[in-house]
Protein backbone atom coordinates (compact mmCIF):
# COMPACT_ATOMS: atom_id res chain seq x y z
CA UNK A 1 0.00 0.00 0.00
CA UNK A 2 1.13 3.55 -0.88
CA UNK A 3 0.33 6.20 1.25
CA UNK A 4 -3.02 8.28 0.22
CA UNK A 5 -0.92 11.74 0.29
CA UNK A 6 2.57 11.43 -0.61
CA UNK A 7 2.10 7.98 -2.60
CA UNK A 8 5.54 6.70 -0.43
CA UNK A 9 5.38 3.09 -0.30
CA UNK A 10 4.43 2.31 3.68
CA UNK A 11 6.31 -0.04 5.81
CA UNK A 12 5.80 0.87 9.27
CA UNK A 13 2.70 -0.47 10.89
CA UNK A 14 1.54 1.64 14.09
CA UNK A 15 -1.21 -1.01 15.36
CA UNK A 16 -2.84 -4.47 14.11
CA UNK A 17 -6.73 -5.02 15.99
CA UNK A 18 -6.87 -8.18 14.18
CA UNK A 19 -10.49 -8.61 12.12
CA UNK A 20 -13.37 -7.53 12.93
CA UNK A 21 -16.83 -6.11 11.13
CA UNK A 22 -17.24 -2.10 10.73
CA UNK A 23 -17.94 -0.67 13.78
CA UNK A 24 -21.34 0.96 12.73
CA UNK A 25 -22.59 -1.67 10.89
CA UNK A 26 -25.21 -2.31 13.28
CA UNK A 27 -27.30 -5.74 12.52
CA UNK A 28 -30.80 -5.72 12.19
CA UNK A 29 -32.29 -9.43 12.49
CA UNK A 30 -29.79 -12.25 14.09
CA UNK A 31 -30.11 -13.90 11.04
CA UNK A 32 -27.63 -11.77 10.10
CA UNK A 33 -25.00 -13.00 12.31
CA UNK A 34 -23.63 -16.15 10.21
CA UNK A 35 -23.21 -13.84 7.13
CA UNK A 36 -21.69 -10.71 9.25
CA UNK A 37 -18.55 -9.57 6.43
CA UNK A 38 -15.32 -8.84 8.71
CA UNK A 39 -11.93 -6.71 7.51
CA UNK A 40 -8.95 -6.72 8.84
CA UNK A 41 -7.93 -3.44 10.72
CA UNK A 42 -4.21 -2.56 10.63
CA UNK A 43 -2.70 1.11 10.70
CA UNK A 44 0.33 2.23 9.39
CA UNK A 45 2.24 5.17 9.51
CA UNK A 46 4.35 6.80 6.58
CA UNK A 47 7.42 8.37 7.18
CA UNK A 48 7.62 10.74 4.30
CA UNK A 49 4.41 13.07 5.51
CA UNK A 50 3.72 11.01 8.77
CA UNK A 51 -0.14 10.48 7.96
CA UNK A 52 -1.34 7.66 10.01
CA UNK A 53 -3.43 5.40 8.08
CA UNK A 54 -5.71 2.39 8.10
CA UNK A 55 -4.56 -0.28 5.36
CA UNK A 56 -6.85 -0.46 2.87
CA UNK A 57 -9.84 -3.36 2.85
CA UNK A 58 -12.61 -1.40 2.66
CA UNK A 59 -14.64 1.21 0.27
CA UNK A 60 -16.28 4.59 1.52
CA UNK A 61 -19.29 2.90 -0.20
CA UNK A 62 -19.37 0.06 1.81
CA UNK A 63 -19.35 1.97 5.38
CA UNK A 64 -21.59 5.08 5.04
CA UNK A 65 -24.38 3.03 3.63
CA UNK A 66 -27.86 4.81 3.07
CA UNK A 67 -29.20 3.77 6.57
CA UNK A 68 -25.74 4.98 8.22
CA UNK A 69 -27.25 4.76 11.90
CA UNK A 70 -24.94 7.67 13.63
CA UNK A 71 -27.19 11.22 14.08
CA UNK A 72 -25.08 13.82 15.69
CA UNK A 73 -27.79 15.44 17.38
CA UNK A 74 -28.09 12.29 19.97
CA UNK A 75 -25.31 14.58 22.16
CA UNK A 76 -26.07 17.78 24.16
CA UNK A 77 -23.00 18.18 24.34
CA UNK A 78 -22.15 18.29 20.75
CA UNK A 79 -24.98 19.80 20.29
CA UNK A 80 -24.19 22.68 22.41
CA UNK A 81 -20.51 23.00 21.21
CA UNK A 82 -22.18 23.33 17.56
CA UNK A 83 -24.05 26.33 18.61
CA UNK A 84 -21.22 27.99 20.31
CA UNK A 85 -18.86 27.34 17.01
CA UNK A 86 -21.67 28.88 15.03
CA UNK A 87 -22.18 31.69 17.27
CA UNK A 88 -18.61 32.61 16.92
CA UNK A 89 -18.25 32.22 13.19
CA UNK A 90 -21.34 35.06 13.24
CA UNK A 91 -19.33 37.68 15.00
CA UNK A 92 -16.04 37.27 13.85
CA UNK A 93 -17.26 36.86 10.54
CA UNK A 94 -20.08 39.10 10.28
CA UNK A 95 -22.31 36.85 8.45
CA UNK A 96 -25.88 37.93 7.98
CA UNK A 97 -28.45 36.83 5.29
CA UNK A 98 -26.63 37.71 2.36
CA UNK A 99 -23.80 35.23 3.78
CA UNK A 100 -23.15 31.48 2.26
CA UNK A 101 -22.22 28.69 4.56
CA UNK A 102 -21.20 25.08 3.86
CA UNK A 103 -20.62 22.37 5.84
CA UNK A 104 -19.12 19.11 4.40
CA UNK A 105 -20.97 15.94 6.22
CA UNK A 106 -23.45 17.77 7.36
CA UNK A 107 -25.04 15.28 9.42
CA UNK A 108 -28.54 15.50 10.44
CA UNK A 109 -28.31 19.28 10.37
CA UNK A 110 -27.30 19.36 14.21
CA UNK A 111 -24.54 22.56 13.23
CA UNK A 112 -26.34 24.22 10.18
CA UNK A 113 -30.02 24.65 12.33
CA UNK A 114 -28.31 27.13 13.63
CA UNK A 115 -27.41 29.09 10.84
CA UNK A 116 -31.45 28.46 9.38
CA UNK A 117 -32.91 30.04 12.75
CA UNK A 118 -30.78 32.79 12.41
CA UNK A 119 -31.75 33.56 8.36
CA UNK A 120 -28.31 32.45 6.96
CA UNK A 121 -28.02 30.92 3.69
CA UNK A 122 -26.17 27.23 4.35
CA UNK A 123 -26.01 23.99 2.36
CA UNK A 124 -24.78 20.80 3.71
CA UNK A 125 -23.47 17.89 1.86
CA UNK A 126 -23.84 13.98 3.61
CA UNK A 127 -23.70 11.24 2.12
CA UNK A 128 -25.74 9.46 4.23
CA UNK A 129 -29.03 9.36 3.33
CA UNK A 130 -31.05 8.53 6.54
CA UNK A 131 -29.46 11.81 8.20
CA UNK A 132 -29.47 14.16 4.96
CA UNK A 133 -33.55 13.45 5.04
CA UNK A 134 -33.49 14.37 8.91
CA UNK A 135 -31.76 17.76 7.91
CA UNK A 136 -33.75 18.41 5.23
CA UNK A 137 -36.57 18.25 7.76
CA UNK A 138 -34.56 20.77 9.57
CA UNK A 139 -35.23 23.51 6.60
CA UNK A 140 -31.91 22.72 5.49
CA UNK A 141 -30.63 22.72 1.93
CA UNK A 142 -28.54 19.54 1.52
CA UNK A 143 -26.66 17.70 -1.24
CA UNK A 144 -26.15 14.23 -0.81
CA UNK A 145 -23.24 13.10 -1.83
CA UNK A 146 -19.50 12.31 -0.37
CA UNK A 147 -17.59 15.83 -1.10
CA UNK A 148 -14.79 15.77 -2.94
CA UNK A 149 -13.33 18.08 -5.90
CA UNK A 150 -15.90 17.21 -8.57
CA UNK A 151 -18.68 18.40 -6.26
CA UNK A 152 -16.52 21.55 -5.27
CA UNK A 153 -16.88 22.80 -8.64
CA UNK A 154 -20.66 21.55 -8.77
CA UNK A 155 -21.21 24.26 -5.99
CA UNK A 156 -19.45 26.55 -6.94
CA UNK A 157 -21.32 27.02 -10.54
CA UNK A 158 -24.38 26.30 -8.93
CA UNK A 159 -24.52 28.87 -5.42
CA UNK A 160 -21.15 30.98 -4.89
CA UNK A 161 -18.35 30.67 -3.47
CA UNK A 162 -19.13 30.57 0.82
CA UNK A 163 -17.75 32.83 3.01
CA UNK A 164 -17.76 30.02 5.40
CA UNK A 165 -17.01 26.11 5.10
CA UNK A 166 -17.44 23.85 8.11
CA UNK A 167 -15.77 20.21 8.25
CA UNK A 168 -16.33 18.17 11.89
CA UNK A 169 -14.76 15.00 12.13
CA UNK A 170 -14.87 14.27 8.46
CA UNK A 171 -11.20 14.43 7.54
CA UNK A 172 -10.65 11.47 8.96
CA UNK A 173 -13.61 9.75 7.23
CA UNK A 174 -12.11 10.54 3.74
CA UNK A 175 -10.23 7.99 1.37
CA UNK A 176 -9.11 10.37 -1.05
CA UNK A 177 -7.73 12.84 0.95
CA UNK A 178 -6.12 14.75 -1.29
CA UNK A 179 -9.26 15.07 -3.01
CA UNK A 180 -11.39 16.40 -0.68
CA UNK A 181 -8.71 18.67 0.49
CA UNK A 182 -8.32 20.35 -3.19
CA UNK A 183 -12.03 20.28 -3.25
CA UNK A 184 -11.93 22.39 0.05
CA UNK A 185 -9.41 24.64 -2.12
CA UNK A 186 -11.52 25.35 -4.80
CA UNK A 187 -14.66 26.46 -2.20
CA UNK A 188 -12.33 28.89 -0.83
CA UNK A 189 -12.54 32.50 -2.17
CA UNK A 190 -9.35 35.19 -0.83
CA UNK A 191 -11.87 36.28 1.62
CA UNK A 192 -13.10 33.18 3.05
CA UNK A 193 -12.03 30.47 5.86
CA UNK A 194 -12.72 27.42 6.68
CA UNK A 195 -12.78 25.56 9.87
CA UNK A 196 -12.07 21.81 10.33
CA UNK A 197 -12.12 19.32 13.38
CA UNK A 198 -10.70 16.17 13.95
CA UNK A 199 -9.31 13.54 16.54
CA UNK A 200 -5.51 14.60 17.83
CA UNK A 201 -3.22 11.82 16.89
CA UNK A 202 -1.14 12.92 19.99
CA UNK A 203 -4.04 11.98 22.00
CA UNK A 204 -4.76 8.88 20.87
CA UNK A 205 -0.89 7.75 21.01
CA UNK A 206 -0.60 9.04 24.60
CA UNK A 207 -3.81 8.55 26.17
CA UNK A 208 -4.09 4.63 24.99
CA UNK A 209 -7.38 5.97 22.62
CA UNK A 210 -7.30 2.80 20.29
CA UNK A 211 -10.63 2.15 20.72
CA UNK A 212 -11.29 5.37 17.80
CA UNK A 213 -9.21 3.31 15.39
CA UNK A 214 -12.21 1.36 13.36
CA UNK A 215 -12.94 0.99 8.99
CA UNK A 216 -14.52 4.31 8.86
CA UNK A 217 -11.22 6.21 9.72
CA UNK A 218 -9.09 6.08 7.08
CA UNK A 219 -6.59 8.53 8.82
CA UNK A 220 -5.34 9.40 12.33
CA UNK A 221 -3.95 13.11 12.18
CA UNK A 222 -1.87 15.61 13.32
CA UNK A 223 -1.24 18.94 12.70
CA UNK A 224 2.19 18.27 11.18
CA UNK A 225 0.72 15.74 8.72
CA UNK A 226 -2.38 17.42 7.38
CA UNK A 227 -0.39 20.82 7.32
CA UNK A 228 1.16 18.76 4.56
CA UNK A 229 -2.18 17.89 2.42
CA UNK A 230 -3.24 22.02 3.08
CA UNK A 231 0.38 23.11 1.75
CA UNK A 232 0.06 20.54 -1.40
CA UNK A 233 -3.19 21.94 -1.68
CA UNK A 234 -2.46 25.87 -1.84
CA UNK A 235 -3.97 26.23 1.67
CA UNK A 236 -2.30 27.51 4.84
CA UNK A 237 -3.32 27.16 8.16
CA UNK A 238 -3.22 30.43 10.17
CA UNK A 239 -4.56 29.18 13.13
CA UNK A 240 -5.20 25.73 15.58
CA UNK A 241 -7.04 25.45 18.94
CA UNK A 242 -7.07 22.35 21.11
CA UNK A 243 -10.71 21.68 22.05
CA UNK A 244 -12.08 18.54 24.31
CA UNK A 245 -14.64 16.90 22.15
CA UNK A 246 -13.97 13.33 21.36
CA UNK A 247 -11.31 12.67 24.25
CA UNK A 248 -9.34 15.89 22.18
CA UNK A 249 -9.39 17.15 19.48
CA UNK A 250 -7.89 19.91 17.06
CA UNK A 251 -9.42 22.59 15.19
CA UNK A 252 -7.50 24.41 12.42
CA UNK A 253 -8.59 27.51 10.70
CA UNK A 254 -7.68 27.27 6.92
CA UNK A 255 -7.39 30.10 3.94
CA UNK A 256 -5.88 30.02 0.90
CA UNK A 257 -1.97 30.32 0.85
CA UNK A 258 -1.12 34.04 1.89
CA UNK A 259 -4.44 34.82 2.44
CA UNK A 260 -5.74 38.53 4.39
CA UNK A 261 -5.12 36.30 8.27
CA UNK A 262 -2.23 36.42 9.81
CA UNK A 263 -0.88 33.30 10.94
CA UNK A 264 -0.76 32.98 14.46
CA UNK A 265 1.66 31.56 16.74
CA UNK A 266 -0.73 29.13 17.79
CA UNK A 267 0.35 26.95 14.72
CA UNK A 268 4.24 26.95 15.11
CA UNK A 269 3.79 26.37 18.83
CA UNK A 270 1.38 23.34 18.05
CA UNK A 271 3.75 22.00 15.20
CA UNK A 272 6.83 22.44 17.73
CA UNK A 273 4.54 19.93 20.54
CA UNK A 274 4.19 17.12 18.21
CA UNK A 275 7.51 17.62 17.26
CA UNK A 276 8.92 16.87 20.98
CA UNK A 277 6.04 14.36 21.28
CA UNK A 278 7.58 12.44 18.24
CA UNK A 279 5.24 12.74 15.83
CA UNK A 280 7.56 12.73 13.27
CA UNK A 281 9.59 9.91 14.66
CA UNK A 282 8.90 6.29 13.58
CA UNK A 283 10.52 5.56 17.63
CA UNK A 284 6.88 7.04 18.49
CA UNK A 285 4.96 4.47 16.53
CA UNK A 286 6.42 1.17 17.60
CA UNK A 287 5.19 0.80 20.96
CA UNK A 288 1.69 1.43 20.43
CA UNK A 289 0.68 -2.56 20.10
CA UNK A 290 1.74 -2.99 23.56
CA UNK A 291 -0.51 -0.37 25.31
CA UNK A 292 -3.00 -1.65 23.62
CA UNK A 293 -2.67 -5.03 24.66
CA UNK A 294 -2.14 -3.67 28.36
CA UNK A 295 -5.67 -2.09 28.29
CA UNK A 296 -7.35 -4.93 26.52
CA UNK A 297 -6.08 -7.46 29.07
CA UNK A 298 -6.79 -4.78 31.84
CA UNK A 299 -10.18 -4.98 30.75
CA UNK A 300 -10.97 -8.58 30.34
CA UNK A 301 -9.52 -9.13 34.06
CA UNK A 302 -12.32 -6.72 34.98
CA UNK A 303 -15.27 -8.74 32.81
CA UNK A 304 -13.74 -11.75 34.09
CA UNK A 305 -13.89 -10.89 37.97
CA UNK A 306 -17.21 -9.37 37.26
CA UNK A 307 -18.12 -12.61 36.52
CA UNK A 308 -16.16 -14.40 39.01
CA UNK A 309 -18.09 -12.27 41.96
CA UNK A 310 -21.68 -13.64 40.67
CA UNK A 311 -22.39 -9.93 39.89
CA UNK A 312 -23.78 -8.18 36.01
CA UNK A 313 -22.78 -5.40 33.98
CA UNK A 314 -24.41 -3.60 31.30
CA UNK A 315 -22.95 -1.25 29.12
CA UNK A 316 -24.50 2.47 27.86
CA UNK A 317 -24.02 4.01 24.19
CA UNK A 318 -23.37 1.76 21.13
CA UNK A 319 -21.12 3.43 19.54
CA UNK A 320 -17.97 3.03 17.16
CA UNK A 321 -15.81 3.22 19.94
CA UNK A 322 -16.92 0.37 22.13
CA UNK A 323 -17.37 -1.75 19.21
CA UNK A 324 -13.13 -1.46 18.40
CA UNK A 325 -12.80 -2.61 22.32
CA UNK A 326 -15.57 -4.91 22.84
CA UNK A 327 -14.33 -6.81 19.05
CA UNK A 328 -10.42 -6.35 20.33
CA UNK A 329 -11.47 -8.15 23.64
CA UNK A 330 -13.50 -10.61 22.09
CA UNK A 331 -16.64 -9.83 24.37
CA UNK A 332 -19.91 -11.37 23.46
CA UNK A 333 -23.26 -10.90 25.80
CA UNK A 334 -21.92 -13.80 28.00
CA UNK A 335 -19.73 -11.01 29.19
CA UNK A 336 -22.13 -7.93 28.86
CA UNK A 337 -25.90 -8.38 28.81
CA UNK A 338 -27.19 -5.48 26.73
CA UNK A 339 -26.14 -2.48 25.86
CA UNK A 340 -27.95 0.78 26.10
CA UNK A 341 -28.33 3.92 23.76
CA UNK A 342 -30.67 6.93 23.25
CA UNK A 343 -30.50 6.83 19.17
CA UNK A 344 -33.55 5.29 17.90
CA UNK A 345 -31.33 4.45 15.13
CA UNK A 346 -29.78 1.41 16.99
CA UNK A 347 -32.70 0.72 19.11
CA UNK A 348 -34.07 -3.11 18.54
CA UNK A 349 -30.35 -4.06 16.77
CA UNK A 350 -27.00 -5.86 17.35
CA UNK A 351 -24.24 -4.53 17.83
CA UNK A 352 -21.68 -5.75 15.31
CA UNK A 353 -19.07 -9.03 16.03
CA UNK A 354 -20.09 -8.94 19.81
CA UNK A 355 -23.71 -9.58 18.66
CA UNK A 356 -24.95 -7.98 22.33
CA UNK A 357 -28.42 -6.20 21.98
CA UNK A 358 -29.25 -2.40 22.08
CA UNK A 359 -32.14 -1.50 23.98
CA UNK A 360 -33.61 2.11 24.74
CA UNK A 361 -32.92 3.77 28.05
CA UNK A 362 -36.07 3.11 29.52
CA UNK A 363 -35.04 -0.88 29.71
CA UNK A 364 -32.23 -0.10 31.95
CA UNK A 365 -34.49 -0.50 35.02
CA UNK A 366 -35.77 -3.82 34.10
CA UNK A 367 -31.64 -5.03 34.14
CA UNK A 368 -30.96 -3.70 37.81
CA UNK A 369 -26.87 -4.03 36.74
CA UNK A 370 -24.00 -3.88 39.20
CA UNK A 371 -21.51 -2.16 36.36
CA UNK A 372 -22.56 -0.21 33.57
CA UNK A 373 -19.75 0.67 31.09
CA UNK A 374 -19.72 3.40 29.33
CA UNK A 375 -18.35 2.82 26.19
CA UNK A 376 -18.52 6.42 24.79
CA UNK A 377 -16.23 7.65 27.53
CA UNK A 378 -15.90 11.23 26.57
CA UNK A 379 -19.46 12.01 27.30
CA UNK A 380 -19.27 9.73 30.52
CA UNK A 381 -20.08 13.08 32.23
CA UNK A 382 -23.19 14.03 29.70
CA UNK A 383 -24.40 9.77 30.42
CA UNK A 384 -24.16 9.37 33.94
CA UNK A 385 -26.56 12.09 35.30
CA UNK A 386 -28.86 10.74 32.09
CA UNK A 387 -29.88 7.81 33.62
CA UNK A 388 -28.13 7.43 37.45
CA UNK A 389 -32.25 7.13 38.41
CA UNK A 390 -32.29 4.12 36.15
CA UNK A 391 -30.07 2.14 37.82
CA UNK A 392 -29.56 0.74 41.38
CA UNK A 393 -28.14 3.03 43.84
CA UNK A 394 -25.45 0.83 44.58
CA UNK A 395 -24.90 0.38 40.72
CA UNK A 396 -21.45 1.94 39.73
CA UNK A 397 -20.21 3.30 36.26
CA UNK A 398 -16.69 2.28 34.90
CA UNK A 399 -14.55 2.79 31.70
CA UNK A 400 -11.72 0.76 30.01
CA UNK A 401 -10.33 3.54 28.26
CA UNK A 402 -7.13 4.84 28.24
CA UNK A 403 -7.58 1.91 31.76
CA UNK A 404 -10.31 0.33 33.60
CA UNK A 405 -11.57 3.37 35.89
CA UNK A 406 -14.66 3.59 38.52
CA UNK A 407 -16.30 6.80 37.91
Amino acid sequence: MKCRHCAHELQQSFVDLGVMPPSNAYLNHKSMFDNECSYPLKVLVCNYCWLVQTKDFTRAEELFTPDYAYFSSISSSWLHHAKCHVDRLIHERALDNNSFVVELASNDGYLLQNFVQQKIPCLGVEPTAASASVAREKGIDVKETFFGLEIANVITEQYSKPDVVIANNVLAHVPDINDFVLGLAVLLSENSVATLEFPHLLNLIELNQFDTIYHEHFSYLSLIAINNVFTKAGLEIFDVEKIATHGGSLRVWVQKKQGKESIKPSVNLLLEEERRFGIDSLETYTSFTKQVDQVVQGFKSFLQNVKAEGKSIVAYGAAAKGNTLLNCAGVNQKDIQAVFDAAPSKQNKWLPGSHIPILAPHKLTEFKPDYVLILPWNIADEIIPAIREKVPEHCQFVVAVPEIKLL
